[in-house]
């Protein structure tokens, strides 16, 4: 029975993950800082609430992870925020920090904290989740964009220390995603741009080649997917699960 850790687990596309690998059979343990969202973890998922850019508190729940556990064969680092929608020049130092303290500082201390446990061992999968925003410039989204290309080379290089010990890891690349995050997205978007919530959301769909948006199952089943051993030789790898973004800019 695989043993999993999904960041940022209780809401979203990390719930849609928790609830994919928990129908596998595995043993999932989600963390989040929202403890309204917690409360709706179902039973036989573990929850903790957990600042994921807060090294004390990370170092905490994995010291308890491994007395409970005894390793780690799967990890979804899923934490992040969406950032400010601004231009470069209006962005706040302190907003910028927020956005990649959550994104990218998350991802480094869940792979800091995880990598020990499945060198031990030999064996384990990370999966970090980056964006099509990673691959992109994002304009209005520089914190965003910078701190999911970033995730993308924490990513590379945890699968060039880590594969010795038969760990592989990957990486995820989300384009648009239905759901309360993407709609914040649209909302701000379109007031930072003069448009209107409908014509932004037409701007990304227009903007990929299958002309959708995709569902956090959809990203969810590829977690599943890189974690199995169907991908036992698919390491370092940013995949996108995004119907093919060609236009990283939303337009009419």
């Amino acid at each position: 029975m695989s043993r999993v850790v999904i960041t940022a687990g209780a809401a979203g596309i990390g719930r849609a993950m928790a609830d994919a690998f928990a129908a596998t059979g595995a043993e999932v343990w989600v963390t989040d800082i929202d403890a309204a969202a917690l409360s709706t973890v179902p039973d036989g998922i573990r929850a903790a609430k957990v600042d994921v850019s807060n090294e004390d508190e990370m170092r905490g729940f994995f010291n308890e992870l491994r007395k409970e556990w005894g390793g780690l064969d799967v990890l979804c680092a899923n934490a992040g925020t969406k950032g400010p929608t601004a231009l470069i020049e209006d962005v706040r130092l302190a907003d910028w920090r927020a956005c990649t303290g959550a994104t990218l500082d998350g991802a480094f201390l869940s792979a800091k904290f995880a990598a020990p446990m499945m060198k031990a061992q030999k064996s384990g999968a990370m999966i970090f989740t980056s964006s099509t925003a990673g691959i992109f410039g994002y304009p209005n989204r520089a914190p965003y964009a910078a701190a999911k290309w970033a995730v993308i080379g924490l990513m590379k290089t945890a699968a060039m220390e880590l594969g010795p010990f038969g760990i592989r890891a990957n990486a995820i690349l989300p384009g648009a995603v239905e759901g309360p995050r993407m709609e914040a997205v649209l909302e701000a978007e379109a007031a930072a741009k003069g448009m209107t919530r409908d014509q932004v959301y037409q701007g990304y769909a227009a903007g990929t080649s299958m002309r959708t948006f995709v569902e956090a199952r959809d990203v969810a089943e590829m977690a599943v997917f890189l974690a199995s051993d169907a991908a036992r030789y698919v390491s370092g790898q940013a995949i996108a699960v995004d119907g093919h973004t060609e236009n990283p800019d939303p337009k009419v």
